[in-house]
């Protein structure tokens, strides 16, 4: 019997060789496009396209400039110059006469007897600065001894402390004996005084001899509005008008506005190193003086 040899039977595919051989070519194609996208395209062999790598387009991206940091200037800052506060002052009132006059018809008395001078001013005082009128002898007598009480006069009489403190003690005050050194300076004060207070001013008289008593003024200016002012009178009660002094000058007649220099004639300085009575105030014009309270 002749024996027909049989061709082999054909290789069935099988899934597992089917899924080996896409997995070679599938690594073989990722092995080439790797290389590409590492090493730039390939120069393919004869006949062969180099693969073609589509890449996608770079964006452009512009830059933002940093926003600089702040520059601390070296210039020194101009300071602005502050002006000063301007202070106005107001202009001094005008300079006019201004006159001032305590006295009243009636106020002046006469010394009854040559040593009752501060009796008498003391009685002249009381009624310009008061309602009251004091006038009598009586009156006069007993006011001379209420100040020759309070004077420690080693002569027994009365002197300008027993004055002051007499008219202290009468509730006409506060009075205060005073030594100024100079006569224009006296008279500022006494003008002052008298503005102030609305009281007469005491002057001694005749180096501490005598007594008067000042009963207004005339300046140029008002001693209350002005620091210092011009007197050009002043008005006076001498209690022993009308017999004067044959050694001083005469009396002024009562509430006469005198000149200065009339006054600097019987006002005078009172030198203590001359004076047996210790007053307590050093050398100068002496005057029993109204203060405020």
């Amino acid at each position: 019997m002749t024996m027909t040899s049989k061709p082999p039977p054909a290789r069935r595919l099988t899934v597992t060789g089917l899924v080996a051989i896409v997995l070679a070519i599938a690594v073989a194609g990722c092995g080439s496009a790797a290389l590409a996208d590492a090493e730039g395209p390939l120069a393919g062999a004869a006949g062969i396209a180099s693969p073609t790598t589509s890449t996608a387009p770079t964006p452009t991206v512009t830059p933002v400039p940093a926003t600089p940091a702040p520059v601390a200037s070296t210039v020194p800052p101009v300071a602005t110059p502050v002006p000063a506060p301007t202070t106005t002052t107001a202009p001094e009132p005008k300079r006019t006469t201004f006159t001032m006059d305590l006295y009243r018809p009636g106020d002046f008395v006469a010394q009854y007897t040559f040593e009752w001078c501060v009796g008498a001013s003391l009685q002249m005082t009381i009624n310009m600065a008061t309602s009251k009128h004091e006038s009598s002898r009586a009156s006069q007598k007993a006011l001379w001894k209420m100040a020759q009480a309070r004077s420690s006069s080693p002569f027994g009489g009365s002197n300008p402390r027993g004055w002051t403190a007499s008219l202290n003690d009468l509730g006409i005050g506060p009075y205060v004996l005073v030594s100024i050194p100079t006569f224009d300076e006296a008279l500022q004060v006494a003008v002052e005084a008298m503005r102030a207070t609305k009281r007469p001013v005491g002057l001694v008289m005749w180096r501490g001899r005598h007594a008067w008593v000042m009963s207004g003024f005339e300046s140029i200016g008002d001693p209350k509005v002005h620091d210092d002012v011009t007197v050009t009178g002043i008005r006076v009660l001498d209690p022993l008008y009308p017999h004067g002094s044959l050694a001083w000058g005469s009396s002024p007649r009562p509430n006469e506005l005198i000149k200065p220099v009339r006054l600097a004639r019987q006002f005078v300085v009172r030198d203590t190193n001359l004076s047996r009575t210790d007053l307590g105030v050093p050398t100068g014009y002496l005057m029993v003086l109204p203060t405020v309270a």
